[in-house]
């Protein structure tokens, strides 16, 4: 029962010196440069809305190491984005949409 509450004042305590710290401890980013994207989409109807909307929040690798997927997958992964992820998408995706299950969907 000792190990049991040694762990759990461990915890805490680590909760605490977490919570202790200031914006002035976290690292400073502002001259962080992101690498440069060196990935493609797949040319096709509608690649451009792929170019300038799915690259704002991941690289292309992300959506091109998905295995082939039906459309109902890319429905489900394009409202996760927006509304789960708050992802900057139009409200009508249909294009998009189309433009994923036919470059990456399963056939």
């Amino acid at each position: 029962m000792k190990k049991f509450f040694a762990i759990l004042f461990i915890i805490g305590a680590a909760g605490l010196s977490a919570a202790d710290k200031t914006a002035a401890d976290a690292p400073d980013f502002s001259s962080f440069v992101w690498p440069v994207e060196s990935g493609a989409y797949k040319p096709g109807a509608g690649v451009e809305l792929a170019q300038s909307l799915c690259i704002t929040c991941h690289s292309t690798e992300y959506v091109s190491t998905q295995p082939p997927l039906p459309r109902k997958f890319w429905e489900a992964t394009v409202k996760k984005m927006k509304e789960k992820y708050a992802a900057p998408l139009p409200e009508d995706n249909a294009a998009l949409i189309d433009y994923l299950t036919s470059a990456y969907g399963s056939k």
